[in-house]
């Protein structure tokens, strides 16, 4: 599936099952509270912090995919095709940054 499909899936499941779309501001508040859910995993799974028994079994890619579902509603509600973004962001990132790791002694 490419991003332009996943935009159309979202905006089909938002049609037949939530009603309609929340506004711009509460959805950059639910991205943010799903941002939030993967660094608490990360930094405990992964960082220095002990992970509590509770978030044992919390699913990282699933809430990595409420991420990607609540940026693919804004995408959608303000008329972004994040494909073509995407697509192009990428472009640019493969010119401006071509040897630039590379040449990163930080990164050897």
């Amino acid at each position: 599936m490419n991003i332009k499909d996943a935009q159309k899936e979202v905006d089909n499941w938002i049609k037949d099952h939530g009603v309609r779309y929340f506004n711009e501001l509460t959805n950059m508040a639910q991205l943010t509270e799903e941002v939030g859910e993967v660094a608490r995993i990360i930094a405990r799974r992964y960082g220095e912090q002990s992970e509590k028994e509770s978030d044992k079994d919390k699913d990282l890619g699933e809430e990595l995919a409420d991420v990607l579902f609540v940026v693919l509603c804004l995408a959608n509600q303000t008329g972004v095709d994040l494909q073509r973004a995407f697509d192009k962001r990428m472009d640019k990132k493969a010119k401006r940054d071509h040897d630039r790791h590379h040449n990163n002694e930080k990164l050897k």
